[in-house]
C-alpha cells in the first residue's frame, strides 16, 4: 500500500511532470519516498528561491509547469519571490510545500519552521492553494492545482501537505485526471474581430508573451491583411527578419506613433502592462478604442476598455479569423510602414542602448537559436527596448513586472533542462549575479552546457545613473564584485574575460566547450564607441 506523498508523486508523473526542483528536509521527506521510483528527475538548488526561478524557466521553455518542493516556512518564503515572479509573466509553476503536523496548525505552539498562517501567504501570490488534510483531499487538490496551466492565464500553484498527512495510507483508488481546456472562444466575439480586420485599411498586430508560439499563424494574418507586427518583450523572435516584423517596445514613442497611426489594432495574448508599454511615461497616449484584444483571461481583458475583447486562446481564435475573415484589401505600405518604425525605434535609442543591441546581435548570430535568460541589467534593458532574436519564446528576462533579480542564473538552469538539446545564454550583471551566484554549481552538477555572461559595470550601474538624473547622492550602488575568475574556478568550469570589443571571439570560444562556462564582460562607456 502506498502513502499519501508516494501518490501525489505518482500522480505528477502521469500529469506529465518530468522534473522537480528541490531541496530535501523533514518537512518534505515523505515525498521523497516515492520519488526515486517514479522516473521523475530531481534537482537539487542552493536555496528555494533558486528552485522557483528553475521552475519558472523550466515552464515558460517546457509549456508545462516546472514543479518545486520546498519544506514548510522558510522553504515556502524563500521561494515566494519566485512565485510572484511567475505571477507577473504568467509562466506555469506548481509548488509543493510540507507543512507541520496537522493537529498544530495555526495554534501558535513554536513548532520548527511554523509561520502563522502559511496557506494564507501562499494565496497572496498563487492562483490556488490547496491543502491535503485525507487522502480524499489529494484529487481535487492536483485538479484544481493544474487547471490554470490549461484554463485561463498561467502562473504559480500551491499544494500544502502536512509532514503525518504525507506519510498516510493512501487507501482506495485515483480517480483520473480532470483535464480541463481552454473554452472555445465566444462566435460573437470573434465575429466582431473580423468585421474590425475587414474594414481596417492600415492595421497593425501587436504580439505578446500568450502569442509567441503562434508565430506562423501571426505572419500569414499579417501577410494576408499587411499589418506590422510589434512585438512586445515576451514574444521577441516571432517572424525573426521579415519586412513586416517590429521587434521594439511599444514604450518607444516611434512604435506608439504606429500605433495611433493606425485605423484598427489586433491586440493578441498581451496584458498591456506599463513596463511593455509605458516605461517612460509617455505624452504620447495610446487610443485603446481601436484595439481588438484576445487573451485568455476574461479577468485580464476587463482591465482596460478597448474596442473589443475577446476571451480565447490565440491559437485557436486566430484559426477561427483565418477560416471566417475572406477576402480583404492588403495595406500595401506595411511594409514601409514596419521599416520606418524600425528605423526610428532603433535611432531612439541612446547610443549606449544601441551599443549594447549590437552585442545582442553578435550573441544571435554567434549561437543561433539560442534561448536568452536574462536578469535586469544593461544588456538585457537594451533588448527589451530593441532586439529581433531568432528563437520564438528564446527571449524572457525578470527585468519587465515584477523584476527580481537573481532570476538569470537559476532560470537558464530550469530552461536548458526543458530544452537539453537548445543552447542557453545566461545574462546577468555583476549585481544581480550575487544574488543567486552559488546555483551555477547545479548546473555543474547537472552537466549543463550553459553560457553565463557576467556583464561587469561593478555595481548598479542603472539605479546609480538614475540617481544621478534627478540630482540624487548615488548611495549603495557600488558593492564590490567578487573575483570571478577564481569564482568559476571553485566551480571547476571554464573562465574567459573580455572586453566588449572582443565578446565575440569570447563566446565563439565559450561554444566549443561542451560544459558549463564563464565568460566575465568589463563593461566600458559604450556611449562613445
Amino acid at each position: 500500500m502506498t502513502s499519501i506523498g508516494e501518490t501525489l508523486v505518482a500522480q505528477l508523473a502521469l500529469r506529465d511532470v518530468d522534473c522537480v526542483f528541490g531541496i530535501p528536509g523533514v518537512h518534505t521527506i515523505e515525498l521523497y519516498r516515492g520519488l526515486a521510483g517514479s522516473g521523475i528527475r530531481h534537482v537539487t538548488p542552493r536555496h528555494e528561491q533558486g528552485a522557483g526561478f528553475m521552475a519558472d524557466g523550466y515552464g515558460r521553455v517546457a509549456g508545462k509547469p516546472g514543479v518545486a518542493f520546498v519544506i514548510t516556512g522558510p522553504g515556502l518564503t524563500n521561494t515566494l519571490t519566485a512565485m510572484a515572479q511567475a505571477r507577473a509573466d504568467s509562466a506555469p509553476m506548481l509548488v509543493v510545500s510540507g507543512m507541520n503536523m496537522s493537529a498544530t496548525i495555526g495554534k501558535g505552539l513554536g513548532c520548527l519552521h511554523e509561520l502563522p498562517n502559511q496557506q494564507a501567504l501562499a494565496r497572496s501570490v498563487a492562483l490556488v492553494s490547496e491543502r491535503v488534510l485525507k487522502p480524499e483531499d489529494l484529487a481535487p487538490a492536483l485538479d484544481a492545482a493544474f487547471a490554470p496551466f490549461t484554463n485561463g492565464r498561467a502562473g504559480p500553484t500551491h499544494i500544502d501537505v502536512p509532514l503525518d498527512i504525507a506519510g498516510q495510507a493512501f487507501e482506495g483508488k485515483m480517480p483520473a485526471a480532470n483535464h480541463i481546456t481552454h473554452p472555445a472562444p465566444d462566435n460573437v466575439g470573434v465575429g466582431m474581430a473580423i468585421a474590425h480586420l475587414q474594414q481596417a485599411r492600415c492595421p497593425v498586430i501587436i504580439a505578446g508573451g500568450g502569442a509567441r508560439q503562434c508565430g506562423d499563424a501571426i505572419q500569414a494574418l499579417a501577410e494576408r491583411i499587411g499589418a506590422p507586427v510589434i512585438l512586445t518583450a515576451n514574444a521577441r523572435g516571432v517572424m525573426h527578419g521579415h519586412d513586416l516584423c517590429v521587434p521594439a517596445s511599444p514604450s518607444l514613442d516611434a512604435v506608439r506613433r504606429l500605433i495611433n497611426a493606425s485605423d484598427m489594432v489586433l491586440a493578441l495574448g498581451t496584458e498591456l502592462g506599463p513596463t511593455d508599454y509605458d516605461m517612460y511615461s509617455s505624452e504620447i497616449a495610446l487610443d485603446m478604442a481601436q484595439f481588438v484584444r484576445v487573451d485568455v483571461c476574461a479577468e485580464q481583458l476587463a482591465r482596460h476598455d478597448v474596442g473589443v475583447a475577446v476571451q480565447g486562446d490565440v491559437a485557436t481564435v486566430l484559426e477561427k479569423i483565418d477560416a471566417r475573415l475572406g477576402a480583404v484589401t492588403a495595406d500595401t505600405t506595411s511594409a514601409t510602414r514596419a521599416k520606418v518604425t524600425r528605423d526610428a525605434a532603433l535611432n531612439e535609442l541612446a547610443d549606449d542602448m544601441r551599443a549594447l543591441n549590437g552585442v545582442l546581435n553578435t550573441m544571435r548570430d554567434t549561437v543561433s537559436n539560442a534561448i536568452m535568460v536574462g536578469d535586469s541589467t544593461q544588456v538585457i534593458y537594451a533588448g527589451n527596448l530593441y532586439f529581433d532574436h531568432d528563437r520564438a519564446g528564446g527571449w524572457f528576462n525578470a527585468s519587465t513586472g515584477f523584476g527580481a533579480l537573481g532570476f538569470a542564473i537559476p532560470a537558464a538552469i530550469g530552461a536548458q533542462i526543458a530544452a537539453p538539446d537548445a543552447r542557453v545564454i545566461c545574462i546577468a550583471g555583476d549585481g544581480g549575479a550575487q544574488f543567486s551566484l552559488p546555483e551555477v554549481m547545479v548546473a555543474v552538477d547537472e552537466k549543463l552546457p550553459i553560457i553565463f555572461v557576467i556583464w561587469n559595470n561593478h555595481g548598479y550601474q542603472e539605479i546609480a545613473t538614475s540617481m544621478q538624473n534627478v540630482d540624487i547622492s548615488v548611495v549603495g550602488c557600488d558593492p564590490t564584485p567578487p573575483d570571478f575568475s577564481a569564482t568559476a574556478a571553485s566551480f571547476g568550469i571554464p573562465f574567459h574575460r573580455c572586453d566588449v570589443d572582443n565578446f565575440g571571439a569570447a563566446l565563439a570560444k565559450a561554444c566549443d566547450e561542451n560544459t558549463a562556462v564563464m565568460i566575465e564582460v568589463i563593461a566600458v562607456n559604450l556611449a562613445h564607441k
